[in-house]
């Protein structure tokens, strides 16, 4: 993936029923489905050698939930991650997004759904670092074709959201660790996704910065989003109310939480 990250080139791109369904995060009287994997597997080839990074997964993520996807190394929760923000597909099984199959939707609208209706997360921060913050913000935006006024007051409003309204012309070389983290935590929220994807968001993060991170990923799932959270750390996985454990390619096990983990 380049530094741009998963946004579609296609702004024109029709969206399909599942991004409304996406969009209603709140006034259910019931939780819906938002994710439903059915004996997932990932197979990657080289040569006459195969490694099954996913093995028959099944999982089933509700609208509303803070969810952590948590294992060692090589457990196959990134490649989970990845195939959850429609950046790769399952060799097997079927992924259903908000009821659709993935499989039968079209590059642009797979596109479309990652720029407009998913936000990701990601520990390399994936910032241009020629631009400032506020541009960084504005990249999904400017892809989706919004004005360029409407989108510079959206990237300001989601830059202050994460506190950071007095660094809008600061470059990423110029920002802290946390800092470039939450001008990604911005960029991923501007476009009001239902639906927070954050693959290892503190990896590269001191002890301080995780807790703002965390705090903000709890306030995104607060005010009613999904989030799933991708890490190896059990004290960070401790942010969520639910933590499926992955080892070696299945889920190892899959349980609530007393969400112990305090800002």
């Amino acid at each position: 993936m380049d530094l741009l990250g998963p946004y579609g080139t296609d702004p024109d791109a029709t969206l399909p029923d599942l991004t409304q369904q996406l969009g209603m995060r709140s006034g259910f009287a019931t939780r819906t489905e938002v994710i439903r994997l059915e004996r997932v597997s990932k197979v990657y080839s080289t040569g006459t050698l195969e490694v099954a990074a996913l093995r028959d997964v099944d999982l089933t993520i509700s609208d509303g939930e803070f969810v952590a996807i948590a294992g060692p190394s090589g457990s196959g929760k990134s490649t989970l991650m990845h195939i959850l923000g429609c950046l790769d597909v399952p060799t097997s099984g079927r992924y259903f997004l908000a009821g659709e199959d993935v499989s039968a939707m079209t590059e642009d609208d797979l596109a479309a759904v990652r720029n407009r209706r998913i936000g990701f997360v990601f520990q390399q921060f994936n910032l241009l670092p020629s631009l400032t913050a506020l541009r960084n913000v504005e990249l999904p935006l400017a892809y989706s074709g919004v004005p360029r006024h409407e989108r510079h007051e959206r990237a300001a409003k989601a830059l202050a959201r994460v506190g950071l309204d007095d660094r809008l012309e600061h470059r990423p070389g110029e920002l802290s660790g946390g800092q470039q983290q939450r001008v990604a935590v911005a960029r991923a929220l501007v476009t009001e996704p239902a639906l927070i994807l954050a693959d290892e968001p503190t990896g590269n993060l001191d002890s301080a910065s995780t807790r703002d991170v965390l705090a903000l990923l709890q306030d995104l799932h607060d005010s009613g989003r999904t989030v799933v959270l991708i890490t190896h750390e059990h004290d960070v996985a401790a942010a969520a109310g639910r933590v499926v454990n992955m080892l070696d390619g299945q889920i190892h096990e899959d349980a609530d939480t007393m969400n112990v983990w305090t800002r």
